[in-house]
């Protein structure tokens, strides 16, 4: 039997986003729970939720300050139990967020760790003496700006922080921080959860001698300070496997397909090593690929055929178009051809997540300088690098606010919110439901084999075949008609109103047909 998750789908909830249910402006999981059928009639197999634990909230909730509870703005563990079960009950795993890397330095055992140099967590954190002239011990970056160490004059230390300095890196090397961890997921699978996406995966682990970072000789001050070195050092360390290993043994170790995703952006050789070396590791390193390729049917046909080809064995692949970090695909590639993209997603071979409000077309939103709330804008303006923009509140109906809250949102609404909302079914959410109800009907498109179908100009074409089923998809990534042969068939969808005349894909045009024989 297939597992759920090889099937599935599954859809990325940001918490503050999606729906709020007493009045703060702010979603929280009674929230959640009430929005569940939206996912159900989507078609969805899986949520994964975005952190809900206690958290002061510097980063949003990437700043833990308790791994096994829930932060009030968002409800209690009596509600989390209860959002599980109506999950459940509606046929939908849930997957949380965790946290390894870093805690929030107002975690108990950070505070402990900087009480005094001999406190017994100290070597739960990374701390180390300055260099020879007093300043930080190497030349790591953080990845929001500035130096990756903050000075602690109490106890006459650095310690090491790859994000903001409220967020200190956990020394992984420590035995008893990978215990204490390793317990935590257990909380979690004891209590039901499905899976974890797993956060910045790849940072876990720093080199044991902290030799500075060599400088990249292709920085360019747009692309943010973090750039200006190339993180060999401080990311990507061969004892993570070890840790992620780990993991999956303890994830395996429960019924129902635990499954363990992983978040790494690496270069797709370094990716696959995540599938396991010695022993198996996460179910599904992400593949960010798309979110970052030239939208060009040529370049995605050679990403495709390569990333098919890197997987190692018994490998299942997985793409996705955007999540709470990136921009989004309607703000990329424009709403005509996020059509084309939705299609390309949910048709691939492998495992495909919604990013939420993806499904209705909504793009990324400007934020007025007064409404900027994302720390990584706030530390380096201007570059574009806030992820405000694509966090904004979920539009449900053309009531006031949206649906979303009775108050207003923490974060301004998508300006259109009064007709691109869940409640006007417009186009792009009944091309999702249609392509979701078609990974359904045909097992080619869920769990099926691949083929690249040789084609040229802006057309993007390939097969995916289940038994004596065979389906051939079609995209026109262009924006004038370009010549295609399909095989005889009949054509299950069309990105537009009707399909195109036989032999030609016209503009923005992407075809799903099911081949004769």
């Amino acid at each position: 039997m297939t597992q759920w998750w090889k099937s599935g789908t599954i859809y990325q909830v940001y918490p503050r986003s999606f729906q709020d249910s007493d009045g703060d402006g702010i979603g929280d999981l009674k929230g959640i729970e009430a929005r569940l059928d939206h996912l159900v009639a989507l078609g969805m197999d899986a949520l994964w939720i975005s952190p809900i634990f206690p958290s002061p909230m510097r980063d949003f909730g990437y700043d833990v300050a308790d791994y096994c509870g829930i932060d009030p703005r968002f409800g209690t563990l009596a509600d989390f139990d209860n959002l599980l079960a109506a999950a459940h009950a509606r046929g939908l795993k849930l997957l949380l967020d965790f946290v390894p890397n870093h805690s929030s330095t107002d975690h108990p055992w950070f505070r402990e760790s900087a009480s005094s140099r001999d406190n017994p967590k100290r070597d739960w954190y990374i701390w180390r003496d300055p260099a020879a002239d007093g300043g930080p011990p190497n030349n790591w970056i953080s990845d929001f700006g500035g130096s990756a160490w903050e000075y602690d004059a109490h106890t006459g230390q650095y310690y090491y922080h790859a994000f903001l300095k409220e967020q200190a890196d956990l020394n992984w090397r420590n035995p008893d921080v990978r215990a204490a961890m390793m317990d935590v997921l257990r909380f979690w699978f004891d209590r039901g959860v499905d899976g974890f996406r797993i956060d910045v995966l790849w940072h876990m682990v720093k080199h044991a001698d902290f030799p500075d970072n060599p400088a990249n000789p292709d920085y360019l001050p747009t692309m943010g300070e973090m750039h200006a070195v190339l993180q060999r050092h401080s990311t990507d360390q061969p004892e993570v496997h070890d840790i992620a290993a780990q993991m999956r043994t303890i994830a395996d170790g429960y019924d129902g397909d635990r499954v363990l995703i992983g978040e790494i952006y690496l270069p797709v050789e370094r990716l696959m090593r995540y599938y396991g070396l010695a022993a198996p590791e996460v179910h599904l390193p992400f593949n960010f690929q798309l979110i970052d390729a030239p939208w060009h049917a040529r370049q995605l046909a050679q990403l495709i055929t390569d990333y098919e080809a890197a997987l190692p064995p018994g490998g299942w692949p997985n793409w996705v178009l955007g999540n709470h970090d990136r921009p989004r695909i309607a703000s990329r590639v424009g709403e005509a051809q996020a059509r084309i993209a939705a299609m390309l997603l949910l048709t691939l071979r492998g495992t495909p997540t919604i990013y939420y409000g993806d499904e209705i077309g909504l793009a990324d939103v400007a934020i007025p300088a007064d409404r900027v709330a994302d720390p990584r804008e706030l530390r380096e303006p201007g570059l574009g690098l806030g992820r405000d923009p694509v966090r904004t509140p979920m539009p449900w109906n053309d009531s006031p606010h949206a649906g979303f809250s009775t108050a207003e949102p923490w974060l301004p609404l998508n300006p259109d919110w009064p007709v691109r909302n869940v409640a006007a079914q417009n186009a792009m959410l009944a091309l999702y439901r249609t392509l979701l109800n078609l990974r359904r009907k045909h097992a080619a498109l869920a769990i099926g084999g691949f083929r690249m179908i040789d084609a040229q100009g802006d057309v993007l074409a390939y097969e995916r075949t289940h038994g004596d089923e065979r389906i051939v998809v079609a995209l026109n990534l262009g924006t004038t008609e370009q010549p295609f042969a399909f095989p005889v068939g009949q054509v299950l969808l069309s990105t537009l109103s009707h399909p195109a005349p036989p032999g030609l894909l016209r503009a923005n045009e992407g075809i799903v047909l099911l081949a004769d024989g």
